[in-house]
């Protein structure tokens, strides 16, 4: 008998090792599909058989000096070859993708870090503009009162001022002091001074409203305001501690608007006469 190792061939050697992998659990890729083999008792005990005498007579010749070499298939090799090659893929993507993870997250981190940014420069753009607003609302309110004639007309004038000091107090006073800059001596300037009178009350400033009052009834005009304007005079004199001027003022309502008042502005009028103790 020939001592060189004995090497099967390749059909051989594929019988041999398909039943060997056949009975570990693994299946081996043929050169041709085979038809689906219906394993039952009889075709297993047999196929347990013949791996057995296999695995004597390969112990045997291992016993006789004689291995049994088995080449192995060269599409297995490519195979290999093939696995190693995506497996160094698969490295090379699995690399790639912890980088872009890496700097996902930092450019996850940089984009809040920008909208922060964004959101601490709108606050503050949005406080200077406030700020710049109100500066230029106090510019505009503090500006020397100048004639317009939003209407062209007095009457107008009045109307629209009074209409925006109900929704604007400030900007109210602002339009009724522009009337009586643009129309001084009509009976729509001096109204308009009674208005400013109840708006600086409105706003406690008794003392300021004096001074609008005044205006309002100087030459004591006759006008359906005018007599409630009269009261109102003498209880911001009173209220300013200057009782001896509210006397006075109650004296002029009773001589110039007393026959014309209301009942209600009479007993208001002996009721202010009692509280600034008038003789």
């Amino acid at each position: 008998m020939n001592n060189k190792p004995f090497r099967l061939k390749r059909s051989a050697v594929a019988t041999a090792v398909g039943l060997c992998l056949i009975g570990g659990g693994f299946a081996m890729a043929q050169q041709q599909p085979l038809e689906p083999v219906q394993w039952d008792k009889r075709r297993l005990d047999q196929l347990d058989r013949n791996v057995r005498r296999l695995e004597r007579a390969l112990t045997q010749r291992n016993a006789a000096g004689q291995p049994v070499l088995v080449e192995p298939d060269p599409e297995v090799v490519v195979l290999q070859g093939q696995v190693e090659i995506f497996e160094r893929r698969l490295g090379d993507l699995e690399a790639t993708f912890r980088r872009v993870n890496a700097e996902s997250e930092r450019l996850t981190f940089d984009l809040d870090e920008a909208n922060r940014n964004n959101r601490e420069l709108s606050s503050r753009v949005g406080t200077l503009e406030n700020r710049l607003k109100q500066m230029e609302e106090e510019a505009e309110l503090n500006a020397p009162i100048e004639a317009n004639s939003p209407t062209g007309n007095a009457a107008g004038d009045l109307q629209a001022a009074m209409r925006l000091s109900g929704d604007d107090a400030r900007r109210g006073m602002r339009a009724l002091e522009t009337v009586t800059v643009t129309w001084p001596d009509t009976p729509q300037a001096r109204e308009a001074f009674s208005r400013l009178g109840d708006m600086y009350v409105a706003s406690r400033d008794n003392a300021g409203a004096v001074s609008f009052y005044a205006q309002a009834l100087n030459g004591w005009p006759r006008t359906p305001w005018a007599a409630e304007t009269t009261l109102k005079l003498a209880e911001a004199l009173r209220v300013t501690d200057r009782k001896t001027q509210a006397c006075a003022t109650l004296t002029d309502f009773t001589r110039r608007y007393g026959e014309a008042a209301t009942a209600q502005q009479k007993t208001r009028a002996t009721q202010m006469r009692s509280r600034a103790e008038c003789s």
